[in-house]
């Protein structure tokens, strides 16, 4: 999984993922669920320290910051420089990949980072595809092999997501 990342004033990342490979008959949504399935390894914007541990970030978490200045959806303060900082889901960009999106990079979550940057992610359980074809539904997809399969009971056809990739894009 490569990472490539880019900054600008504003501070706020994007996530953008290259979703089923070429063999793919599904199009794939990320479910934000209750528990964390997704991990990010995270850096300090002030001095450049990377977690010693996956970071898990859920859409309904809500932390308050330091000094009333609002929430986020983590809040956490450096071990090395002690500065404390937070990245927020930006829940209204949260997009779909389709099947017309096969082999491209595609955005599908941005987050406001205010002194984190993600710098990797681990995908893990939590995914929502639909058959092109068919419409079956299949939920709760693991993508932490970066590969996933399955059987379409419609179409009578095998259906999967193949070589996941992500990159991050600062904007």
């Amino acid at each position: 999984m490569g990472v490539r990342q880019r900054r600008t004033a504003a501070g706020t990342g994007t996530e953008r993922w290259r979703g089923p490979g070429r063999k793919s008959r599904c199009s794939s949504k990320p479910r934000w669920r209750t528990s964390p399935t997704s991990g990010l390894w995270m850096k300090c914007g002030n001095c450049g320290e990377i977690s010693e541990k996956w970071q898990y970030i859920r859409l309904m978490d809500n932390v308050a910051l330091k000094g009333g200045r609002g929430s986020a959806s983590m809040v956490q303060k450096c071990k090395l420089c002690a500065r404390e900082n937070s990245i927020e889901i930006l829940s209204s960009t949260i997009k779909s990949y389709n099947a017309e999106d096969n082999e491209k990079f595609k955005t599908i979550v941005q987050f406001e980072c205010r002194g984190l940057e993600p710098v990797d992610f681990q995908p893990q359980a939590g995914f929502v595809a639909e058959g092109v074809e068919s419409g079956t539904v299949f939920s709760d997809i693991n993508l932490q092999e970066k590969d996933w399969n399955d059987y379409d009971e419609k179409t009578q056809e095998s259906v999967g997501i193949y070589e996941v990739t992500h990159q991050f894009v600062k904007c």
